[in-house]
């Protein structure tokens, strides 16, 4: 009996304990921000141009030519395009090698350092050609290269496309060891954002691909994804046979280069009525096996013509279609459908009528993060595990796609430490996400009281690189959580 009355004491005595040690948690909820927010990997893109560049005049663009860089006034506005933090360049092959197995990387290497300086990183495309017809032109391929395949400009067996021999091995030789060069140099490097996979035809976009033989083909993208293992890859839907090949060597997004074509050439005698938006995309982005690529790496979208010409009154300019806002509605909502992370819509300026639909459109365009609630105990104890429960919301169509960190900052006039947690936010879906973990407080803290923060940080820098769609955001970028005391 009195072994029972000293256990039932004992027991009692350690719930009184626990009652008295047990700590207070806190939770904090936050309101969301209707913020457009320009954030790393999505968006709009500039296109041969950078933030604070003007936007082409007109409804045209410009491509594979190197970069004409203005004149930097210090502001990195665009007043009639959105902000952006990609630059995509496309440049030719021959302006990459200009003399057999001499790369120009200062062209590369310049435009990189100026995105940085901007606050951009780079989508890449080396493409084999353009559309021209005369040997050596500004767009063809190489001189050196010309003059060891010949002069003759069009190879594809029906239509145009090839202005040289795809099947011709020094073809895949050649461009393939310039790419694969590409990749020793720039795999992995922090300021490039993807290379657009280009393997032939005009402009790289892949005219007749899928008449390639199957060597031909495989090493063609195989430079490519033996070469960049760290930089993702975004290919152009082409064909089931290449698309499909690319997928089985690596995680590869997708772009396509006429989104908005509801009847650009709806009036074409052999193929009346059809557009990419309604008779090709739907169907091949299944048969290329790249509906569910998105889960892994990014889908990169370019306009058709440009957004003016979708605005602009039918054959008043080259390609205007003079489309309703219901239309452009439409075409954004299909867009997002597919998980959209980026759009190009070639340095030409929004029309002023349609910037609510454009903003909204980059409000769910890519990963758009918005932390629900945050829990964490009123006092750590150093060198012991804290637990912290979080709940997070993706309201854009993506994930994201780089290997940010979440981390927490703990403050006060004493100290200060970043704390990289576990968590693994490239697996944050759209929709519901939780992080409950444990983090360590390092034992060398001096006690206090602390101002606790949050924020998505660079690997590197462990400065915040992502902002989140909620109020209250520091001028360094962190979010405050509230004061835990460290003893």
């Amino acid at each position: 009996m009195r072994f029972y009355r000293y256990c039932m004491i004992m027991i009692f005595g350690l719930s009184l304990i626990g009652v008295i040690n047990a700590q207070k948690v806190l939770t904090v909820r936050f309101d969301d921000s209707d913020e457009v927010l320009t954030n790393p990997g999505i968006g709009f893109m500039t296109f041969q141009r950078l933030n604070g560049d003007k936007t082409n005049e007109g409804v045209g663009w410009t491509e594979g030519l190197p970069v004409n860089y203005q004149e930097f006034k210090g502001s990195l506005i665009t007043p009639d395009h959105p902000m952006t933090s990609i630059a995509y360049f496309r440049v030719y092959w021959k302006y990459m090698e200009p003399e057999m197995g001499k790369y120009n990387w200062e062209m590369i290497d310049r435009v990189l350092k100026t995105a940085h300086e901007r606050q951009q990183t780079l989508l890449l495309r080396i493409a084999p050609y353009g559309s021209g017809t005369k040997s050596n032109d500004p767009t063809d391929v190489p001189p050196w290269f010309r003059k060891m395949v010949g002069d003759r400009q069009e190879w594809i067996p029906e239509g145009s496309g090839w202005r040289i021999d795809a099947e011709d091995l020094r073809y895949a030789q050649y461009f393939g060891k310039m790419i694969t060069e590409l990749g020793k140099r720039y795999d992995g490097h922090p300021d490039v954002e993807a290379i657009d996979l280009s393997i032939i035809g005009f402009w790289g976009e892949g005219r007749g691909s899928e008449i390639l033989k199957p060597e031909t083909r495989e090493a063609l993208v195989s430079a490519y994804t033996d070469n960049f293992r760290k930089t993702p890859l975004i290919m152009l839907l082409t064909d089931p046979k290449t698309n499909k090949f690319g997928l089985s060597q690596a995680d590869v997004g997708w772009r396509v280069d006429c989104i908005g074509d509801l009847g650009f050439w709806a009036d074409d005698k052999d193929r009346p009525g059809w557009t990419h938006m309604y008779d090709y995309y739907p169907q091949e982005i299944i048969n290329c096996g790249m509906k569910d690529a998105w889960k892994k790496a990014p889908v990169s979208l370019e306009v058709c013509g440009t957004i003016k010409s979708w605005k602009g009154k039918r054959d008043s300019c080259q390609y205007c279609q003079g489309y309703t806002v219901e239309q452009l509605k439409y075409i954004i909502d299909e867009t997002l459908k597919w998980h959209i992370s980026s759009f190009n819509a070639k340095s030409s300026g929004v029309p002023d009528e349609w910037r609510p639909y454009i903003d909204n459109w980059l409000k769910k365009m890519g990963y758009r993060f918005v932390l629900r609630s945050f829990s964490y105990p009123e006092y750590a104890v150093r060198g012991e595990k804290v637990m912290v429960k979080s709940w997070w919301d993706n309201r854009g169509v993506a994930p994201i796609y780089r290997e940010y960190l979440l981390a927490l900052k703990l403050t006060s006039d004493k100290a200060s430490e970043v704390i990289i947690t576990d968590a693994d936010i490239k697996s944050w879906f759209p929709g519901d996400n939780l992080f409950d973990d444990g983090i360590f407080i390092p034992r060398d803290m001096p006690a206090g009281s602390y101002d606790l923060q949050i924020a998505i940080v660079d690997r590197q820098s462990h400065q915040p690189k992502v902002k989140l769609a909620i109020t209250g955001i520091n001028p360094e970028g962190w979010y405050p959580l509230g004061k835990i005391d460290i003893r």
